[in-house]
């Protein structure tokens, strides 16, 4: 681990301090790891810290960790590495990142850590309005990616009828949704939209299947407006986004104001800070968003560098939550940003300018270079109407919201592959074309 010390200057805003009971819980949390987890433990004497000391120390005094590291320390450690408190033996789960952004990493759960993990899913549902009398429909293959079966253990825990859809295709789920009166559809973003676009293919209008409300995770998107609207619109249900990792657990939710992400209370101590200094960031400013989870001593992260890029408000919300509020949810990764003719764009900003074309379906955006000049070109798929009179409408969004020309190509229907879990929409060619 690297100690980054924050450059001098002006200090941000300070949020309020952390409640006693959560400062105690991050006192305890640290005796157990000096105690017991190698892996913190050679970390902080890396750092430059006595593992004896730590507990006591303001959590700003610790180093950051990273997912780099954790996977690093897997390959040095076959196989779970050494970021587990407890004997292997206690352990009864185990699950591994979607490896969409280099090797997987693998994470271990005691009995009691996934009942942790199943209690913070429901104040995902209590966000969404969910209770025991709904029946949640589970939008996806149950492999090793966490996220999904710790929504089945919360959908348990507040005692719902919950119908996984593994091993069916859409057509299938649909009508097993259908079948089944289900009532809640959890899904990511992309394929809550695919499964609509399906579902009209077979002649079925979605808002006829008795979703009255949907749940999405996996990537950003249920809290851009224009996906969230095009979301409700198609199902004709409130749409609420959810926020986690494997190696977090799940930490946020959406309410029904729709404002952005809750952090889940007691549970998480969040920071933000610049992703090029690591420096704490002013209320309301955008950084990348660093958590420390409470309830998970089994394979603890402390001052976890996510990769999510937010801007935290510590405000009432009108639902009447009070504390710290991610406006407009994850707004991209730190690492998913490109720069394109000196502009910074997000992922996220594509996707609602896109997602306001009712006529596509699947799209891909493709970054590439010609004549020395960076050029964005939508690959997209129409499902209805004029393509000619679609791409010039899209460009023209583009060209007012992000000040540049925007290509466009059409594709037919099919072309591209729906995914069930994050979608990867990007494809920058630029580095390969420079050799």
């Amino acid at each position: 681990m690297t100690v980054v010390r924050a450059p001098g200057g002006s200090a941000p805003s300070a949020p309020p301090q952390p409640d006693p009971t959560t400062d105690g819980r991050l006192q305890r949390l640290l005796q157990t790891l000096a105690t017991r987890n190698r892996f913190y433990r050679e970390a902080w004497r890396a750092a430059g810290l006595d593992p004896r000391t730590v507990p006591g120390l303001a959590l700003h005094q610790l180093p950051f960790t990273t997912k780099a590291e954790l996977v690093r320390d897997q390959l040095a450690h076959p196989p779970f590495g050494r970021n587990h408190t407890f004997p292997l033996a206690t352990y009864t789960r185990v699950h591994q990142t979607s490896g969409t952004t280099g090797r997987p990493l693998r994470v271990l759960d005691t009995a009691a850590s996934w009942r942790w993990w199943g209690r913070c899913w429901t104040a995902v549902y209590q966000g969404a309005e969910v209770d025991r009398h709904d029946r949640i429909f589970l939008a996806f293959s149950f492999g090793p990616f966490i996220g999904f079966w710790a929504a089945l253990e919360g959908a348990q825990q507040i005692g719902a009828m919950a119908i996984t859809g593994g091993g069916m295709d859409s057509v299938l789920r649909l009508q097993a949704m259908a079948d089944f009166g289900a009532t809640v559809l959890v899904a990511t973003p992309s394929y809550a939209l695919h499964l609509a676009r399906v579902a009209r293919d077979a002649g079925i209008d979605p808002r006829s299947l008795g979703i009255r409300t949907t749940i999405h995770a996996g990537e950003p998107g249920a809290s851009v407006p224009a996906v969230r609207a095009r979301i409700e619109e198609l199902w004709g249900a409130r749409c609420h986004d959810h926020a986690g990792a494997s190696e977090i657990g799940a930490w946020g939710y959406s309410c029904r104001e729709g404002s952005g992400l809750h952090l889940i209370d007691g549970e998480f101590i969040a920071e933000v800070i610049d992703p090029a200094t690591a420096a704490p960031v002013a209320d309301g400013t955008v950084g990348e968003l660093v958590l420390t989870n409470l309830g998970r001593p089994g394979f603890p992260v402390l001052r976890y560098r996510t990769g999510d890029m937010v801007r935290r408000m510590w405000q009432r919300c009108p639902c009447g939550r009070q504390g710290p509020l991610l406006a407009g949810g994850v707004l991209g990764r730190a690492d998913g940003m490109v720069v394109v003719r000196g502009m910074n764009i997000f992922p996220s900003a594509i996707d609602a300018l896109v997602r306001e074309q009712r006529q596509i379906g699947e799209y891909q955006v493709r970054i590439w270079t010609r004549d020395d000049l960076d050029q964005i070109t939508v690959r997209a798929e129409v499902d209805d109407g004029d393509p000619n009179a679609v791409a010039e409408e899209l460009m023209a969004r583009c060209h007012r919201a992000l000040g540049m020309r925007v290509g466009f190509e059409a594709l037919a229907r099919g072309t591209l592959p729906p995914t069930e879990l994050k979608a990867q929409r990007i494809r920058d060619e630029r580095a390969a074309a420079r050799g």
